[in-house]
């Protein structure tokens, strides 16, 4: 099992920056990818951003690159979501999840968690 906790969210200014991590725990966390997900009231969880096991290849969707940046710490076993320029359409509970493969596909997450609420104010 691996038990993921998302933080960092919260109320931000269009156009502000905001940082939200998520502490993984449970078997071997370091060799799962790790993604983000969002979903915004009335519609579908989306993908974000993922990130491989050894941090070096990430994706991202067409929606968030060049603004968002996805990192991970296998030290620390925690991985981090830099969201920068921040648009009112970014509003949506984000969820942080683990995955054997990397992938931008939600079916092939496994783990997740409980998700938390950015809000961005225009």
């Amino acid at each position: 099992q691996v038990q993921l906790v998302e933080s960092g969210g919260g109320l931000v200014q269009a156009g502000g920056s905001l940082g939200l991590s998520c502490a993984a725990s449970g078997r071997t966390v370091s060799s799962y990818a790790m993604g983000w997900f969002r979903q915004a009231p009335g519609k579908e969880r989306e993908f974000v951003a993922s990130i491989s096991w050894s941090g070096h290849r990430t994706y991202y969707s067409d929606s968030v690159k060049g603004r968002f940046t996805i990192s991970r710490d296998n030290a620390k076993n925690n991985v981090h979501l830099q969201m920068n320029s921040l648009k009112s359409e970014d509003t949506a509970v984000y969820y942080c999840a683990a995955s054997t493969n990397l992938s931008v596909r939600r079916a092939e997450y496994n783990y997740w968690g409980q998700g938390i609420q950015v809000t961005v104010s225009s």
